[in-house]
């Protein structure tokens, strides 16, 4: 009996010391909005009715994620000894207007993946994380990858999210540098075919720096997507560069994104210049306003000439408490459905501009939770 409780004594010891060297963390944001959208179709262009849209319709909605995607996520890490330490990411992308999942009914759709941290030489992680690209740009976007009314997909790509990655990110003092690559992103065919190993990989790679009120970050990437039956992959490349320098209580930042993606023969599909400008300004602590400017200087798309799109975004955020905030979220486009919702950005947003009509205007009030 003594020796059994000595035993049980000494596991609770080790249980109790394990649990002090690790951690899991719940955390999540859950963000609603009313929105009011002018010029929208209520036919999803597609290859199956030619990419036409159908007649433009007014319409007021509930609407999940306006500055924020709705999530829920566990973050664990354990040290395992010697500076370094073992760490883990689940996360799940919901709509809070319907409870469905997103990012294509996957149960951890926004992130999964496990790695290793040293405090020396950075972190390896493996699993379904943002491409390089994406988080080397992260901090120069003005309204910081609002999930309703910026264009991030068409200045970051579909592969924002890539499936099969093994990334490295490693902080030197004021200097970032971070690289990926994906065995296979599930966004055109899920890769990783025996026989086939570029078939929807890709890879990036970016340094950014950061020191007082100035930051500056550049960023290359590729993904090969499958673009038929047979196999065939494309070549999808961009090069973005940013900066960004704060005054007082604002942030003053903008950016370039070259692009070009050409099919299986090499023949151009879209080539584009991004730009951006933006600033935040923090007028109280509470109180928060962003204001930014988006241009696509379309080149060629399959070899069309198209009118460049553009949009103008203006948002107001209120903070009730370190949790919970309130926020006015507008936007304007003219030559695209909002967030350039065209087919140079293969309809990825949902905001379909109607038959006749070059222009949308979209305003929402929401509500913000984080936990």
């Amino acid at each position: 009996m003594k020796q059994s409780l000595f035993a049980l004594a000494a596991f609770s010891l080790f249980a109790g010391v394990a649990q002090a060297d690790s951690s899991v963390t719940l955390y999540g944001v859950v963000d609603t909005n009313i929105e009011y959208v002018t010029n929208l179709s209520g036919v999803t262009p597609s290859a199956a009715n030619g990419f036409a849209a159908g007649p433009a319709s007014n319409v007021a909605r509930m609407t999940a994620g306006g500055l924020s995607g709705s999530r829920w996520g566990l973050r664990g890490v354990e040290e395992l000894g010697g500076g370094m330490k073992a760490l883990f990411v689940l996360e799940n992308g919901f709509g809070s207007d319907d409870g469905k999942l997103q990012q294509g009914g996957r149960l951890f759709g926004r992130q999964a993946y496990v790695g290793l941290e040293s405090a020396s030489f950075g972190r390896v992680t493996f699993g379904r994380q943002y491409s390089t690209l994406f988080s080397m740009l992260a901090d120069f976007s003005p309204t910081g990858y609002a999930s309703q009314y910026e264009p991030f997909v068409a200045l970051l790509g579909l592969n924002v999210r890539s499936d099969n990655t093994v990334k490295y990110n490693g902080v030197f003092g004021p200097v970032t540098a971070i690289a990926h690559w994906s065995f296979g992103n599930g966004v055109a065919g899920g890769g990783e075919v025996p026989g086939q190993f570029r078939r929807d990989t890709g890879y990036g790679a970016g340094v950014s720096y950061a020191a007082g009120p100035f930051g500056a970050s550049l960023a290359y990437d590729q993904f090969n997507p499958t673009l038929n039956a047979a196999g065939g992959t494309g070549t999808f490349k961009k090069v973005g560069a940013a900066a960004s320098y704060t005054v007082g209580a604002a942030k003053l930042m903008g950016g370039y994104r070259w692009g070009k993606n050409t099919d299986a023969s090499g023949a151009a599909i879209l080539r584009d210049d991004y730009y951006w400008l933006g600033t935040n300004y923090q007028a109280t602590p509470a109180l928060g306003l962003t204001l930014a400017y988006y241009y696509d200087d379309v080149k060629s798309l399959g070899g069309a000439n198209i009118k460049n799109p553009w949009q103008v975004s203006f948002m107001v955020d209120y903070n009730l408490s370190k949790r919970t905030d309130v926020y006015l979220s507008t936007a304007y486009a003219k030559n695209a459905g909002l967030d350039f919702d065209t087919s140079a950005n293969s309809f990825a947003n949902g905001y379909f501009l109607g038959t006749g009509k070059d222009s949308m205007l979209g305003a929402a009030v929401g509500i913000r939770h984080k936990f």
